[in-house]
């Protein structure tokens, strides 16, 4: 990520908290933070378990920082970290949460506005036709359309080619359409 005007670029940055500058790693958390959340955030659909994968996301790429191979590219070396740990969160959750969908659909169905429970189905339905993507699928959707990142800053985070990131996105929304036609004719 290119540095703000008079700002250290990430390179520099690693080096001095290399260095022992550890307060230096500070840049580096208010720097990625928040695309991290957003992304974490919509691959989970939950804030709170987002927040915990950034924290464990810094907490890792510090203690490991001297493991990072090109300083230049530190925002892509912690993406991959946070992209990992959304993975094993999401089979973690698979294991142990199946009876949370019926209580979310009861749910949805008693609120009071039936304009908000509309939206609260709309919301529930993408989340469950996105948590149906194989995690690959899902993880390019949510960078291209909703983080809107370019195929070719997906393919250097990822380490993945341009073409095999088009076929997921591609993939990804036959998925969705095939997923979410199938929650509307419910």
């Amino acid at each position: 990520m290119p540095s703000e005007q008079g700002s250290p670029d990430d390179a520099e940055v690693v080096r001095a908290v290399l260095d022992g500058r550890e307060d230096q790693y500070a840049v580096l958390v208010r720097r990625y933070q928040d695309v991290l959340f957003r992304y974490a955030e919509r691959m989970t659909g939950r804030a709170d378990e987002a927040e915990d994968i950034v924290q464990m996301t810094f907490v890792r790429g510090y203690r490991r920082l001297a493991s990072c191979r090109d300083p230049e590219r530190v925002g892509g070396w912690l993406f991959r970290i946070a992209a990992n740990l959304c993975k094993d969160q999401l089979k973690s959750r698979r294991r142990r949460e199946r009876p949370l969908e019926e209580v979310r659909e009861l749910e949805t169905k008693t609120r009071g506005e039936h304009d908000a429970a509309v939206q609260a189905e709309i919301r529930d339905r993408v989340g469950r036709a996105l948590d149906g993507l194989p995690v690959d699928q899902r993880e390019a959707f949510v960078l291209k359309h909703v983080e809107g990142w370019s195929y070719q800053e997906m393919s250097q985070l990822l380490e993945v080619s341009v073409p095999a990131l088009k076929m997921r996105v591609h993939r990804a929304r036959e998925g969705l359409q095939r997923l979410l036609d199938g929650f509307y004719m419910q």
